[in-house]
C-alpha cells in the first residue's frame, strides 16, 4: 500500500493508494496499538454510494431486559478487530480485492428515545441501500434488526432469514411494550417483512414463560433448530438443509452473540448455558457462502460484562466472516 507522510514524519493513509479497493492498515505501516480505531482499521467512509459493502454501528441499547452496555458494544468490536487481516485463510476468501468496503460509522441514534432511534436507524439504512451498499452491523441490543428489516424490505421484498440466537425474539410485548430486544422478529411477521417458509432460527435455549415458547416461530413456518439438536455435532450438514429452504431469493443474517455459550462470549446481556459453540458459529456463517445474502448483523455484544474483550474480540471475527460470504458487486 502506499502511505504518505506528514510534517512530523507521521505515516498515514494516502487515501488515493485506497482507490478503487480499500484496504486494511497494515500492522506493517502502523502498530496494532495505534492508529484509528475503525473496523479492522479501514478508512472510514460516510457516503455508501463509494461503497459495495460497509461495517457501520449502532451503539443502541434502550430496548434490552436484563443488562445494558450494548451501546458500547461498536466501539469495543472496532478496537479488538485490529489483529484482522485481509484474507481468510481457511476460506480463501478475499473481499477487499473484490469489493470497495469501509467504516461507514455509526448510527446517531437518540439515547433518550427509543422510538425516534428507531426512525433514525430505519432512514439511515434506507440511505445505505439506495446507495447499493451491503451492510454488515456491528451492534447494539437486537432491538435494531427490526429497521434494519424494514428498510431491507422497501429494498428487496420479503425477505428470507437466518436467525443465530439463543432465544426466539418473538414476544408480543415486553413489559406492555411492542418494541424490544425481545420482540422484532413477531413484529417483522406482523409486518410482512419476512417470508416465513423461509426463516431458521437456530441457538433457541434456556428457559421460558412456557413450555410451547418456541412453538409460536414454528405456527409461522420457521425452522426452528433448537441448541440441544446441535450438541456434539458438526453444522456444515444443516447448513446445506438451510441453503436448500432459503433458495434463490435475498436473506438476511441475524446473528446474536448470545447464540453461542457464555464460557465463549461472557460479554453479553442474556447469556444462556448450553450454547454454540464457536467452530459451530463459523460453520453457519461460511455455510451461507452462495446465498443472496443482502446484509447481515451481530448483536448484543456488551462491553462492561467481559472485560477482557473477549466477546468483542470473536464478535470482530465473526462480522469479518459475514464480509467474507457477501456477494460481490452486481
Amino acid at each position: 500500500m502506499l502511505r504518505l507522510r506528514d510534517r512530523k514524519g507521521f505515516s498515514v493513509p494516502d487515501q488515493a493508494a485506497y482507490a478503487p479497493f480499500p484496504q486494511p492498515l497494515s500492522g506493517n505501516d502502523m502498530p496494532r496499538s495505534g492508529g484509528i480505531a475503525s473496523m479492522m482499521r479501514l478508512p472510514i467512509e460516510p457516503d455508501p454510494a463509494k461503497l459495495d459493502a460497509c461495517f457501520v454501528g449502532v451503539p443502541f441499547d434502550l430496548g434490552t431486559s436484563n443488562r445494558t452496555g450494548t451501546r458500547f458494544g461498536p466501539r469495543q468490536i472496532r478496537a479488538e478487530s485490529v489483529m484482522l487481516r485481509p484474507y481468510n485463510m481457511a476460506t480463501r476468501a478475499a473481499p477487499f480485492d473484490r469489493m470497495r468496503v469501509a467504516d461507514l460509522g455509526d448510527i446517531a441514534i437518540n439515547p433518550y428515545n427509543l422510538h425516534d432511534s428507531i426512525a433514525r436507524i430505519e432512514a439511515a439504512y434506507d440511505r445505505i441501500l439506495a446507495a447499493g451498499c451491503r451492510p454488515v452491523t456491528l451492534g447494539g441490543d437486537h432491538t435494531i434488526t427490526l429497521p434494519i428489516l424494514r428498510a431491507m424490505h422497501r429494498k428487496h421484498g420479503k425477505l428470507g432469514l437466518v436467525h443465530v440466537d439463543a432465544h426466539a425474539d418473538v414476544n408480543d410485548t415486553m413489559f406492555g411494550e411492542k418494541i424490544a430486544h425481545g420482540t422484532p422478529f413477531r413484529r417483522a411477521v406482523e409486518e410482512g417483512l419476512l417470508d416465513c417458509a423461509r426463516v431458521t432460527q437456530i441457538g433457541l435455549r434456556g428457559t421460558g414463560y412456557s413450555a410451547a415458547e418456541f412453538d409460536w416461530g414454528r405456527e409461522q413456518g420457521f425452522t426452528v433448530i433448537q441448541a440441544e439438536a446441535c450438541w456434539h455435532r458438526s453444522l456444515a450438514p444443516l447448513m446445506q438443509e438451510v441453503k436448500a429452504r432459503i433458495g434463490n431469493g435475498p436473506v438476511y443474517l441475524s446473528f446474536d452473540i448470545d447464540s453461542l455459550d457464555p464460557a465463549y462470549a461472557p460479554g453479553t446481556g442474556t447469556p444462556e448455558i448450553g450454547g454454540l459453540t464457536v467452530p459451530q458459529g463459523l460453520e453457519i456463517i461460511r455455510g451461507l457462502t452462495g446465498v443472496d445474502l443482502v446484509g447481515a448483523d451481530l448483536v448484543e455484544v456488551s462491553p462492561p460484562y467481559d472485560p477482557l474483550g473477549t466477546t468483542a474480540i470473536l464478535a470482530a471475527n465473526l462480522a469479518f466472516e459475514m464480509l467474507c460470504i457477501l456477494p460481490g458487486p452486481q
